[in-house]
């Protein structure tokens, strides 16, 4: 049984079609990649898989989960990157999201916590001050804070976007880890092409007209994927 699936999915703003016709599903432990240009329905769909925004037709099934347990890494901002509180501390907040109405935390989330901490081996920083480290250890810390909504699904926004090529490798291996290793399921937005085929198995590619989804190896067949290259050169292409 999938752990999500979209079914003809379309969703509008004042009436206008943001997405259009989608379909998709995963199982536990899938890594999907979400391509498109800009305006073809990347955030909307997002919106909707986080439970933020209704559909206009079509539906999205969840088993075993719900929106409010998905792991979601937004694209990073400044207040983000000068955050007054310690790894530690960030990487609890994670759990605020299921916590329901209860303003301390429990054994239960700080355990959670831990988990995630020694997951990604942050033994030495986790005392450290957030706004102190480097912009690949504060996405390493994000990572490890959306996992403390739930270990089963990471919903990742340009988690490699501003950071140097040596660590766009180390985040990578790391995703890739947490997948692989941890069975966590993965989606990602990226506009990093190349480099982020090496990992996904499946790609959900998004456009005003028709939309693609299929395995990494079926999408790099299709005019899809040689419009990306050829239309953004595979530099800094937004997707």
């Amino acid at each position: 049984m999938s752990l999500i699936e979209c079914k003809n999915l379309t969703m509008s703003y004042e009436g206008i079609t943001a997405l259009n016709n989608v379909s998709f599903s995963l199982e536990q432990g899938d890594y999907m990649l979400i391509l498109g240009e800009n305006g073809s329905g990347k955030s909307t769909l997002v919106k909707g898989l986080l439970g933020l925004k209704q559909s206009s037709s079509g539906k999205i099934f969840f088993n075993g989960i719900t929106p409010k347990q998905i792991g979601y890494l937004p694209q990073q901002n400044i207040i983000q990157k000068d955050f007054p509180a310690t790894v530690r501390e960030v990487i609890l907040s994670g759990c605020l999201g299921s916590g329901g109405i209860f303003p301390f935390y429990t054994k239960t989330q700080k355990k959670a916590a831990e988990k995630c901490m020694q997951h990604l081996h942050f033994d030495e920083i986790r005392k450290k001050s957030f706004r102190d480290l480097s912009g690949g250890q504060q996405q390493r810390v994000l990572i490890a804070r959306a996992l403390c909504a739930t270990d089963k699904l990471l919903l990742l926004d340009e988690p490699v976007t501003g950071l140097d090529a040596v660590v766009t490798a180390e985040m990578y291996d790391l995703i890739n880890h947490l997948n692989k290793v941890h069975n966590v399921t993965v989606i990602m937005i990226s506009h990093d092409i190349t480099n982020a085929l090496k990992h996904a198995g499946k790609v959900l590619h998004l456009s005003s007209g028709a939309s693609f989804f299929g395995s990494t190896e079926e999408y790099m067949t299709t005019s899809f994927y040689k419009n990306m290259i050829d239309g953004g050169k595979n530099i800094g292409y937004s997707c």
